[in-house]
Parts: structure tokens; sequence; C-alpha cells
């Protein structure tokens, strides 16, 4: 049997990172195969970034090699197939390695290299925020494809039922409707308990205890007319108060009080009193102290950023498209996913995701620029001709990574047109997304009363912007001349 192009870039991607014995654990997100490195010294970071198929390597935490979507989770499939483990686990120690899973000198080398990452960790301001950053990230890349998937029915369930609204759809559309909303409210009704189970998994807890304490927020055993009574004012508790934010806050706490417990209370009675008291103790002050602290922190939150695109406006819109990108490069970004959920809790969508999509929009601009005035390269064309549908839909890291990252200049360019089309979202105003998803053109159906049309001209005015800058300004000189000569 031929070997197919998901095989070669998995073998290729483990001959160039140091082996299969080099690896400790493969996820991956919609574009993104994410491993975790034990020895960074045994990579080919050129060799890795020249495999054909590699759009781009991202170091942090986790070496992130970017394939696209589509074929990264078929990689990533394959990868930890060879391995015999599933996505997220552990790889098995080598059976010629001590126990460790490393021979004696890669013992030492490890050694080495771990205490010189924590007197680097010492000397960097940043770490714990870049935890922070990491921990967010583990929690929401694996319900990426459950928010584009809900999200998309969300949209056509809006459009059919403004549809009947109008008449143009009789009222036996009725159930159907009802049906696409019953599967998208599987995410979104539940997504406290989704993202307490993934934060347990991100911070050392029971999964199952994790999924409880984020159901606690959902109140789901009062009633109505006998609320729970907020300690701090005596308001009654609101379902979802304090949202997924209390939530991720709330397992944190569970998983040190878990843990402590795990250590005091004797193996034989271990697994009755430590999920009891745990779920007890942390329950409660979920329910008493978290819910009403996080709900002002979430009210705060989703306040500070309508007043910031309410102040700003047009200014305000351009500098957050303009950068949006270099937020997603530092992986940035995926702090804002609480951010738009809070948003759309309270106010019912967020008015930010459609001005952060102007980015995508800026990055299409530039590479049809580049496509224009670099036509006889025929490697870059190909490149572009990959990655600009999957751009237009919404997912722009095969456009970032293999066309106007490594090229420099466009990238500034593609920016400056994302900042374009923000400012053109924020003039216009009353644009916002019921829903998280894919950006670009993918949004359009999540754009929340029938304001599609004004998201539409933010998209083109950031793909004009981006082409007109790229054009006249952001294609370097050498990508000319390698034009001109192949």
């Amino acid at each position: 049997m031929a070997e197919t192009k998901e095989q070669r870039l998995a073998d290729k991607i483990y001959e160039n990172v140091g082996g299969i014995g080099n690896v400790d654990k493969i996820i991956h997100c919609m574009t993104r195969v994410r491993i975790t490195i034990k020895d960074y010294s045994k990579i080919n970071m050129e060799g890795l970034k020249a495999v054909d198929g590699v759009l781009g390597v991202v170091e942090d935490e986790s070496l992130q090699v970017v394939l696209g979507p589509g074929i990264v989770n078929k990689v990533a499939g394959i990868m930890v197939a060879q391995a015999g483990v599933k996505l997220g686990e552990r790889f098995p120690k080598h059976p010629d390695k001590n126990e460790s899973g490393l021979t004696n000198r890669e013992l030492a080398e490890a050694k080495a290299a771990e205490v010189k990452a924590k007197e680097k960790a010492k000397r960097n301001d940043n770490t714990t925020f870049k935890r922070v950053l990491k921990s967010i990230s583990n929690i929401f890349v694996p319900l990426i494809p459950a928010f584009v998937g809900a999200g998309m029915i969300a949209g056509i369930a809006a459009i059919f039922s403004n549809m009947m609204t109008a008449g143009d759809l009789g009222h036996n559309w009725a159930p159907f409707i009802t049906t696409l909303n019953v599967i998208k409210n599987g995410l979104y009704t539940y997504l406290a308990i989704y993202v307490g189970i993934n934060s347990a998994n991100e911070f050392g807890a029971t999964p199952g205890l994790g999924g409880i304490i984020g159901a606690a927020i959902l109140l789901t055993g009062m009633y109505p007319n006998a609320p729970l009574s907020n300690i701090f004012n005596g308001d009654a508790l609101a379902v979802g108060q304090g949202g997924i934010i209390g939530v991720i806050f709330a397992v944190w706490i569970l998983s040190f009080v878990e843990k402590w417990l795990h250590k005091i209370v004797p193996n034989a009675v271990d697994i009755i009193v430590t999920p009891t008291i745990a779920l007890l103790v942390v329950g409660l002050f979920t329910i008493f102290i978290v819910m009403p602290a996080a709900g002002v922190v979430s009210s705060a939150l989703v306040g500070s950023v309508n007043w910031l695109l309410d102040a700003g406006g047009v200014f305000s819109g351009f500098i957050l498209g303009l950068f949006f990108l270099p937020m997603v490069m530092f992986g940035l970004h995926q702090i804002l996913t609480p951010i738009h959920i809070e948003m759309i809790n309270k106010t019912g969508v967020t008015p930010l995701l459609p001005i952060l999509a102007m980015a995508g929009a800026g990055q299409v601009g530039a590479a049809l620029a580049l496509w224009v005035r670099c036509r006889k390269n025929k490697k870059l064309v190909r490149l572009i001709k990959g990655a600009l549908p999957v751009g237009i839909m919404g997912i722009g890291e095969p456009l970032i990574y293999g066309v106007t990252l490594p090229l420099g200049r466009p990238f500034i360019t593609a920016c400056i047109g994302g900042g374009i089309g923000g400012a053109v979202i924020a003039e216009i105003g009353n644009i916002g997304a019921i829903a998280v998803g894919t950006s670009g053109i993918d949004l359009i159906p999540l754009i929340a009363n029938g304001h599609w049309l004004g998201y539409v001209a933010g998209l083109v005015s950031g793909y004009i912007g981006g082409f007109v800058v790229t054009y006249f300004f952001g294609v370097p000189k050498e990508a000319m001349e390698e034009a001109n000569t192949k």
C-alpha cells in the first residue's frame, strides 16, 4: 500500500523531533499538532520547518507544528496510534531505558535541562502568566470543534427562525428549528460542566468531580420560588452566575483540596471520604463565595469591553483588528474565549468577535496581493492557493505561518488590513455574534439581529485594506527577486 501524505508527515515529524521516544504526549487543535517534548536539544528545527506540508512551527510550552485544518487530526491520530496511546495520554516508556523512560546519558541531559529551565523560570517575570495562558488553552482547545459545530447549528437555526418570523417560511418549520436548538443547547446549556471536566484534567483533579463543580453553578436543585441567597447582599443567586470564569477558579481550588485529602485520608476509605468531602467543601465554596465574586468580576469584564468599544469607537476597532494576529502568534487569543462566552451569557452577543475576525480578512487581502505581485513564484503561489480557501472560511494560521509571516512585511500589512476592517465594524456598530465560532465568511450565520451586511462590509474592507497596503508596501524585494528567478 502506498504511503499516504498523512503517514509521511507523521513519520517526518517524529524523525525531526528526536523520535517517538522524545515525545511525552500529543494533542491537536484546529490547525496544530501540539507535542510535549522531553528534550528540546534533540529537535532538528530547520529540518522540521522544511518538511513538505508543515506550514510553520511555534515553540511554546509545547512544540506546535502547524499543518492546517482537516489534515491535522489525521496526522495526530496516526502519531498517537504509533505510540499505542490516545490523544492527550502519556507515551509509554521505552523498554530498553530506565524507569524514567531515558537512558543514563539522556537522564543526565534531561536533569541539566530541567535545572536550566527552572533557573530561567526564576528570571522570567512572565512565567506565571504563560502558565495561565497555557492552562486556558488546554481547557478550551478540546472544545473548539464543539464551539464551531454548535455555533454553526445555532446560526442556521437563527436564520430559519428569522425567515419564519418574516413569513418566508411556514410554521411547520418550527419543530425543525426547535430540534436544531436542542442540539445546539447540548453545548451551551451545559458548557459549565464541560469546562469543569477539562479544568480538572488540566489541574490534576478528578474529571467527574470537576464536572459536578461546574454543574453546581446551574443550581439544578433550586426552586425559583425559593432561591438561594447571595450571602454578601441578600439578593437571589442567579443560575450560571460567575460563569465559566468562576468554574475554572473553583476547580482549581478543588484540585488542591482533593490532593490534600488524598494525603491525609487512609487508603481504605479514601474512595468514599475524599470525593464526598471535596465536593461538599468546594461545592459550598463555589455556590456561596465563587458565584457572587466571579459574578462581579465577569460583569466588570463584560462592562469594560463594551465601554472600550463604545468610547473608543473606530480607534478601538482599528487597534483590536490590528493586534489580534500577533495575539494569535503568542497564544494570547485563548484568553479571549471565556470573555466571548461571558458576553454572550450576559448580553446575548459578543461584539468583540466580529471585530477580531477582521484580522483574518486582512490576511486574505494580503495573500491576494502577493499572488498578483509574485505570480511567477510558483512555490509561493501554490502555498497561497492551498491556504486561501480555509483563510476565507476563517482559519488563518496556514496563511500566517505558510505565507505572510515568513516574508515579514506582508504580515505587518495584513495586520493593518485587519485594523481597517475592525474600524469599519466599530463605525457601523451593533454587530455581534450569538456564538463562538470560526471567523471569515463562516461567521456570517452567527451575526445577531440580521446585521450580517455590516459584517460583510467589514470583511470586504479588510480584504481591500490588506490587498492595497500589501500591494504597494508589503511585497519584499527578495520575494520579487525569487519570483523572477523561478
